[in-house]
């Protein structure tokens, strides 16, 4: 590829600019293969254009149009303020898990009941560990530019959940253009929170059937969307590295749930959990399955923030304290660690 103009000053820019506190040509060996291979988080803001380490150019993904993987160097240290909080966004707009309870009126945390079964666990889990918890199933409640959240987490939402349904009521609205609505404006916001260092958790139907026509988010949740699943029934999770998000859990352990398909399959990402689908008493008709290879949870950087999902939390049960639950004291580690880690409270995908 020739590049020209200012593509050409930028690169050249990029191949010859340090980063703080070394310099390109006295750099070690050492040095230079972390920034080749994604380096270490940044601390402090830098200019986007002349900082970018070498290797970021390896990984930009042109179907995304975003730097995404495992490539810490990547991550966007813009706001300096968030705080131990985050938002839990359940709203759903096609089908809706039990586990959610009723449809949740507009606003900033409206009452929950016994119902709620998902949203009163993430309150209750992360609250353990010291973190606020705000939740909405309003889409104009989505964090954008300078959110101070830590990380917004999407449990088992589905269809097109940030498009503003509604709004454009009259036939004829939906092409005036002189009404000033944005219906689409969550899509935008959430997009500049990820840009600004902003972390995502996506559980459950957030990546299994949640806005599928909108690439971004595709490539969010790592360049795959939800195909089909077998039955409801048990299964054997494999751990399959280290991990913030894995660090509590056994090698192998018993859970039960849908066990997502994917199309495409999974790219670019740090898998953490897989099912052995040797221990699946049946599969979907469609899909021929994953074979010897079927992850469920995973992790990355994106567009810089952070992203960590996990097609695990079908069942209710899965989400209550003392239920018996095959596995579920694994389940609520799993969880509680993943969103730490988006937060940046703990090491994310290392």
């Amino acid at each position: 590829m020739v590049l020209r103009g200012a593509a050409a000053t930028a690169a050249a820019t990029a191949a010859t600019t340090a980063l703080p506190g070394q310099t390109a040509a006295g750099a070690t060996p050492d040095e230079a293969g972390a920034r080749h291979a994604g380096g270490a988080e940044p601390t402090v803001k830098q200019p986007i254009t002349t900082t970018v380490p070498r290797g970021q150019w390896d990984y930009l993904d042109p179907y995304y149009n975003v730097v995404r993987g495992q490539v810490p160097a990547s991550y966007h240290p813009w706001v300096s303020n968030r705080q131990d909080r985050i938002l839990l966004y359940t709203r759903t707009a096609g089908p809706r898990h039990a586990h959610l309870g009723p449809a949740l009126p507009a606003g900033l945390n409206p009452a929950l009941t016994d119902a709620h079964v998902l949203q009163n666990a993430v309150v209750k889990w992360m609250g353990e560990v010291g973190v606020q918890v705000d939740w909405t199933e309003d889409v104009t409640r989505m964090p954008g530019i300078g959110s101070t959240y830590k990380a917004v987490v999407f449990g088992s939402t589905s269809r097109d959940t940030l498009w503003k349904h509604g709004t454009a009521v009259q036939p004829a609205a939906a092409v005036d253009t002189t009404t000033g609505a944005h219906l689409d404006a969550a899509r935008t916001a959430l997009r500049q929170y990820l840009r600004a260092g902003g972390g995502f958790v996506g559980i459950h139907n957030a990546i299994g059937g949640t806005e599928y026509n909108w690439p971004y988010y595709e490539g969010l949740c790592g360049g795959t969307q939800y195909y089909d699943h077998g039955a409801h029934q048990n299964g054997i999770i494999v751990t399959l590295t280290r991990d913030s998000s894995t660090a509590g859990l056994p090698a192998r352990w018993e859970f039960k749930d849908e066990w997502y398909n994917w199309m495409p399959f999974p790219t670019r990402v740090k898998f953490l959990l897989a099912v052995d689908e040797s221990t699946l008493a049946t599969r979907a008709g469609t899909h021929p399955g994953h074979g010897r290879f079927h992850p469920i949870s995973w992790c990355q950087y994106y567009d810089g923030g952070r992203s960590w999902v996990t097609a695990l939390g079908h069942d209710s049960a899965a989400w209550t304290d003392g239920s018996g639950y095959v596995g579920q004291a694994f389940f609520k580690e799993h969880i509680v660690t993943g969103i730490l880690s988006a937060m940046g409270k703990l090491p994310f995908c290392g």
